[in-house]
């Protein structure tokens, strides 16, 4: 079993995606449908985001599928009690077959342009919708965070030590899985590094040191069983004393790490106390409630901190815990003919039809992003939502973790840095084509006249 593969993942899913499959099979509503999922508009906390969790979403797509013990289990269901048997049957054999366009993970990505596009027969686009809200907004969340504490530290290394104060193990697997992908350098997380190749790391605990009669019975035996890569926890009782403790060892220390206190002023007498002992090569970790603001503060401040260790912070995303992140019916094809879908709900608008969204940059950096129609074409722009999945088969091989964070690294490279700010900032310009605009415009026109003649078609 895997993060993606979890222990009935068909019935990962909202009861009302169930619901209005069997009606649509009862009413044979047939028709082949696109979904959109985008983000509505950014936290004032983001000014970007970095798109993740695609492939997750990927191979639950993929292998999707109801097993016997589950459709028994809906069958009892009393939401299910005059649901006609042929339902079942059609569950039984249920695969996913449809075309599926999406932002490459570690794409910066803004509000309203489409994440990923679903297009399918309208039953599969329905049941599907529960899960990729679910790992894609929460994977882009913690992806996102990463990307800001990393972009903080400066090039010193951010280490991510979230599982334990995460809402949940899977979700502490999910955010150490898109905290590399950020640009975090290793995590705690032993489960990430077994199914995607995280790089681990990890100190001790203060009762490590509280087993041992002293202080440096515990750091002595800590060395004796990992020479190469022991990094002492020196803050159990007092840091400097912990510091001077360590250096008088006489042998070498990959690391020590301050968990508490003032972590600049610690930082500076410790390196102070590790230099005057010939141990230039050690490095300091600094850890406790860490974020990108004290971070930034601290490298400000010139803080001879080598690495950073993340937890609480990074893996709930605690100053923006969830994305404004929906799921919306755009098109509906039957019988060769298109109807194009949005709603009117005020503050839940959205541009209707199948987009492609361009990002056309200048002297290697992103300038702008124009959110256009399908079939509109901009050869100097890059197109950004690619073809990953085709007839329910994925159209490529799936990418290393390490290829993804790559291209993650890459592309926030290419993002001038008045975009990146942690606070105040540029806004990136988002643009709509004048072919989507008026799309949109003659689509609330048609609705709103159909609303007033009380035979509304368009939603």
């Amino acid at each position: 079993m895997t993060i993606e593969s979890p222990s009935h993942p068909a019935l990962l899913i909202d009861l009302y995606e169930l619901t209005m499959a069997a009606g649509y099979f009862e009413h044979k509503i047939e028709s082949r449908a696109s979904f959109e999922l985008f983000v509505r508009s950014l936290p004032p906390e983001r000014l970007f985001l970095l798109a993740g969790g695609l492939e997750s979403a990927l191979n639950y797509l993929e292998n999707l599928h109801f097993t016997g013990r589950e459709i028994d289990f809906l069958r009892r269901e009393r939401a299910f009690r005059n649901t006609p048997e042929s339902f079942f049957e059609y569950l039984r054999a249920f695969r996913f077959t449809g075309d599926v366009c999406a932002f490459p993970e570690g794409t910066v990505a803004f509000a309203e342009e489409p994440l990923v596009q679903i297009t399918a027969p309208i039953i599969e686009a329905q049941i599907v919708e529960t899960y990729l809200l679910s790992v894609i907004n929460f994977e882009t969340l913690a992806a996102s965070k990463a990307a800001r504490t990393v972009a903080a530290a400066e090039g010193r290394g951010v280490l991510e030590f979230g599982t334990r104060r995460a809402q949940g193990p899977e979700a502490g697997l999910r955010a150490a899985r898109a905290a590399y992908l950020g640009g975090c350098i290793a995590t705690s997380n032993v489960l990430a590094g077994f199914l995607y190749g995280v790089p681990l790391a990890g100190t001790s605990a203060h009762s490590w040191t509280q087993v041992f009669t002293t202080e440096r019975e515990s750091f002595e035996a800590l060395l004796d069983s990992f020479p190469e890569s022991a990094m002492l926890l020196i803050d159990t009782y007092s840091t400097l004393q912990g510091a001077e403790l360590a250096a008088n060892l006489g042998r070498k220390i990959a690391g020590v790490r301050i968990d508490s206190g003032d972590l600049l002023e610690q930082s500076r007498q410790v390196r102070k106390v590790l230099d005057g002992h010939g141990l230039h090569e050690t490095k300091i970790v600094a850890s406790g409630d860490l974020n990108e603001f004290r971070i930034a503060d601290l490298v400000a401040q010139g803080a001879p901190i080598d690495l950073f260790g993340v937890g609480t912070e990074l893996a709930t995303s605690r100053d923006v815990p969830a994305l404004n992140v929906v799921y919306k019916l755009v098109e509906l094809m039957e019988g060769g003919r298109v109807t194009y879908k949005t709603k009117l709900s005020e503050h839940k608008a959205y541009a209707p039809g199948r987009k492609q969204v361009f990002r056309f940059s200048r002297d290697g950096r992103y300038h702008h992003d124009l959110i256009a129609r399908v079939d509109e074409t901009y050869p100097e722009a890059e197109s950004l939502l690619r073809p990953v999945i085709t007839g329910g088969k994925r159209t490529s091989a799936r990418l290393s973790l390490d290829d993804l964070r790559a291209d993650a690294m890459a592309n926030l490279a290419h993002l001038p840095e008045e975009y990146k700010a942690l606070q105040g900032g540029a806004v990136y310009p988002v643009q709509k084509s004048e072919a989507l605009s008026r799309l949109d415009d003659e689509v609330r026109e048609r609705c709103s006249a159909e609303v007033n003649a009380g035979t509304p078609e368009v939603y």
